[in-house]
């Protein structure tokens, strides 16, 4: 199920292969304190050039996730981790979503910037659907994500002149990322591999200051967008200082509903879902194709 990598013909391959990298940092794959493979083993992996990965890994340093030293490699220095407030552990998404999709029927209700993350996790679990490891009966997937023509405050530089090209590569990674995650959910839906399937896109006039996942009714994940000043590295080497925004290494708290209807995370958990289909219903509109 997963996409295939083409060579550099096939699409945006600096982005591409950045957003894959990211997700198997924060997935856990490459877990931390682990090195990435050598530059070489990436650039066949993925198809491109040696100048592809290097640019990658320049941006992937910039962002915090690793840190490279000559003769060493590169090391995962972040993950994108989840504190358990009951029980004071730290896990990582990954497992969370996949024991989600070992439930008969899963619902998901998402509020995020570009579903850079969800497009990450979701292919793994389309790919465990496609093995047979996992049979969910149903999916349903609604994804509420900020309207393009809204004025963003991450992404800028001090002067300004730059604001444009840092928005088109936001607007980009988001479609790409919208643009899979409905390939696999119809993929999912024509080959018969789950008998029920239902995704939605909207879009609301709301910027958001904060990551929220509601997932099959009982459980949320929630963490605030975390902004900082970097040179982000563009596809084509450019590097440009501007403000920027923390998403897919963000860190969240789980909260789970238990039968004790006033507990913090029953309310946390009821207000949020709450919150979001009221979003859904009245603030938000259709998303066409």
């Amino acid at each position: 199920m997963s996409e295939g990598y083409t060579g550099e013909g096939g699409g945006r391959p600096f982005e591409r292969v950045a957003g894959e990298l990211r997700a198997r940092m924060a997935s856990g794959r490459y877990p931390l304190h682990s090195r990435l493979p050598s530059q070489r083993e990436l650039a066949d992996e993925f198809g491109v050039s040696r100048d592809t990965v290097q640019r990658v890994l320049r941006e992937l340093k910039s962002e915090g996730w690793i840190e490279s030293r000559q003769g060493s490699g590169s090391s995962v220095i972040r993950t994108q981790q989840i504190h358990l407030p009951t029980s004071g552990r730290m896990v990582t998404l990954g497992p969370l979503i996949s024991e989600a999709f070992e439930q008969p029927e899963v619902t998901l209700d998402v509020f995020t910037l570009t579903s850079e993350s969800l497009d990450a996790h979701i292919r793994l679990q389309a790919d465990r659907i496609g093995a047979r490891e996992i049979a969910p009966q149903s999916i349903t997937l609604r994804m509420l994500l900020p309207d393009e023509s809204l004025d963003f405050p991450y992404w800028r530089t001090e002067n300004g002149a730059d604001d444009e090209i840092l928005r088109e590569r936001f607007l980009a990674i988001t479609r790409r990322h919208t643009a899979s995650l409905r390939s696999l959910m119809n993929d999912l839906r024509t080959m018969e591999l789950v008998p029920s399937v239902d995704f939605e896109i909207r879009k609301t006039k709301l910027v958001p200051a904060f990551k929220l996942y509601l997932i099959n009714k009982v459980a949320a994940l929630h963490g605030p967008y975390q902004t900082n000043k970097r040179r982000i590295v563009l596809e084509d080497g450019q590097e440009i200082e501007a403000t920027d925004v923390v998403g897919l290494g963000a860190q969240l708290t789980h909260h789970v509903q238990d039968e004790n209807p006033y507990s913090t995370d029953t309310v946390f958990v009821t207000t949020h879902q709450s919150w979001f289909d009221s979003a859904w219903t009245h603030i938000s509109h259709d998303v066409l194709g």
